[in-house]
Parts: structure tokens; C-alpha cells; sequence
């Protein structure tokens, strides 16, 4: 069914509510990765057009540059994710890189179908650098944990991971409901999660204070969407929408205010260790005016 458009600034929008885009960035992932898709079909054609040997060798090189492709397209967007935290740890699996090699590995198996070995070794070689040079290298390094428990880290990790899936899980469930106006109000209220996502990644110490409401709440908030979604999409029940938004709002607040909370506790333990440093200066006589 059509849904009307709206927003903010559409009659009848709110000219206050937050914009659903806030830190969005343009995606990576977008027609030089799907162009690697789309290319290698062409080697179909040569395929079935040539002897059985010549054939499979066709199809082996259309596998290796299409597995090319996706592992291409996982690496850019794991590289997405890694940039978009001030705390992330390198993929465990370099993407991209396995992405290059089978690139050429890919385009090498053409050149020696079509040509001979020494063209082989030529497109190998160009296949693989020019892929190189075009998508980059994958994150070598973990970023931001200089000074950070490795245990806090991983408990961090694994609660935001959780906390993903259920903001996936809302996602899905809402679009059942085929209501534009409520998608928009899920995305709103999934940035003010995330806000507090990249706190607790930022501050792992965080991560006691914010369990409940990554855990728990958020687990609620998936479970009443799910509800939601399939009541509204059988009966478009104004009562069940209007109830869910009031929950997405007291929601959403109670998260904005609990994220608040832990920057001010973070500036907070900021100001106490300056203070002792200052009077410990005091004592050893060192002045730090």
C-alpha cells in the first residue's frame, strides 16, 4: 500500500522533531562494488559458447570474481563501521584484501582461457592493484584503546552487538506495518540508541550504568514492536499506533537522559582526577598556576 510522504516540514510535520539523518554519511557501498557484480556476468555468454574445459574454466573464473565481489562489499562496509566509532578494533578477516587476490586470481584464469600464461600473469597482476588502489586497504590497527582493558572492551563489544540486533530486529518488524510516519519515528529514536552506544564504546566503564537499558529496555522495545507491527498490519488500529509512539517517546527520552548522565559522570570523574593531581602538586610544592 502507498504511504505519503512526510516529514518536519511537510503540513501537519513538526518543525521541531530532530531530522532522522543526524551523523548519517554517504555510503561506500554503493556502484563501483556492484559494478563488480554485474561485470563478471559477462563471462556467462563466453561460457556457453565454448568447449566443455574452456567452459569450466569460464565458471570457475565467474565464482572467484563474483566471491571477489562480496567479500569487496563486506570489507567496505566493515570499514564503515570501523570509521564511524572513536573505539573499534580492526576486522578480523581482511576483506578487501582476499577481495584483490581473488580479483586477480579471477581475472588471471580469463587470461590464460583466452590468451595464454603470459597474459594470465599480466591481468592477475593488474587485476589485483588496480582493485587494490580503487577500494584501499582494510583497517590494520585497532583504533582508540590505548589504555583500555582488553576485558572491558570485549564486554563492550558483545553488549553493542546484542543491542544492534535489536535495533535490526525493530527495523524489520516495523516495516510489517507499512506506516512511512512510524518507520521515521523508529529510526528517530534508534539514533538517540546509538548516541548512547558510542558513549559506552567511548567509556567502557559506562557499560555497568547502560546495561539495563542496551539490555533489557531495548529488548522490550523490539518485543512491543514486534506487536506493534503485526496488530497495525492486520487492523491499522489508530489506538495500537498512537500507544506506540507515546512508548517510542517515554523511550526515547529516558535514553537521552541516561546518556546525558553519563557524559556528566565522565566530566565528572574528569574533574575529580584533575583536582587530585592539583593537590598532590600542592603538596610536593609545585605550583600550578
Amino acid at each position: 500500500m502507498a504511504q505519503r510522504f512526510g516529514g518536519k516540514h511537510s503540513p501537519g510535520g513538526d518543525p521541531a522533531a530532530p531530522g532522522n539523518y543526524r551523523g548519517a554519511a554517504r555510503a561506500r557501498a554503493g556502484a563501483r562494488v556492484n559494478l563488480l557484480f554485474f561485470l563478471p556476468l559477462l563471462l556467462i555468454w563466453r561460457a556457453f559458447s565454448a568447449g566443455p574445459v574452456q567452459m569450466a574454466e569460464y565458471l570457475v573464473a565467474l565464482g572467484l570474481l563474483i566471491l571477489a565481489a562480496w567479500l569487496t562489499r563486506e570489507g567496505v562496509l566493515a570499514q564503515e563501521a570501523y570509521e564511524a566509532r572513536k573505539v573499534a578494533r580492526r576486522p578480523a578477516l581482511p576483506r578487501k584484501l582476499l577481495g584483490s587476490v581473488l580479483t586477480g586470481a579471477g581475472l588471471g584464469v580469463v587470461g590464460f582461457v583466452g590468451f595464454g600464461a603470459v597474459e594470465a600473469m599480466i591481468f592477475a597482476v593488474l587485476g589485483a592493484v588496480l582493485h587494490g588502489l580503487s577500494f584501499g586497504l582494510d583497517p590494520v590497527s585497532d583504533k582508540g584503546m590505548e589504555g583500555i582493558d582488553q576485558f572491558q572492551t570485549d564486554r563492550v563489544a558483545r553488549a553493542v552487538e546484542e543491542a544492534e540486533k535489536h535495533l535490526a530486529a525493530m527495523t524489520d518488524a516495523v516495516r510489517r506495518a507499512g506506516d512511512r510516519g512510524v518507520a521515521d519515528r523508529v529510526a528517530q529514536f534508534q539514533t538517540t540508541v546509538r548516541d548512547m552506544l558510542r558513549t559506552v564504546e567511548n567509556d567502557p566503564r559506562d557499560l555497568t550504568a547502560a546495561r539495563k537499558f542496551m539490555g533489557v529496555y531495548l529488548m522490550g522495545a523490539r518485543d512491543a514492536t514486534v506487536k506493534f507491527a503485526d496488530i497495525y498490519a492486520r487492523s491499522q488500529s489508530a489506538q495500537a499506533k498512537s500507544d506506540y509512539l507515546s512508548l517510542l517517546t517515554d523511550l526515547e527520552q529516558q535514553f537521552g537522559a541516561k546518556t546525558r548522565k553519563l557524559l556528566l559522570d565522565d566530566h565528572s570523574d574528569l574533574t575529580i582526577e584533575i583536582e587530585v593531581l592539583r593537590d598532590r602538586l600542592q603538596r610536593e610544592g609545585v605550583r600550578t598556576e
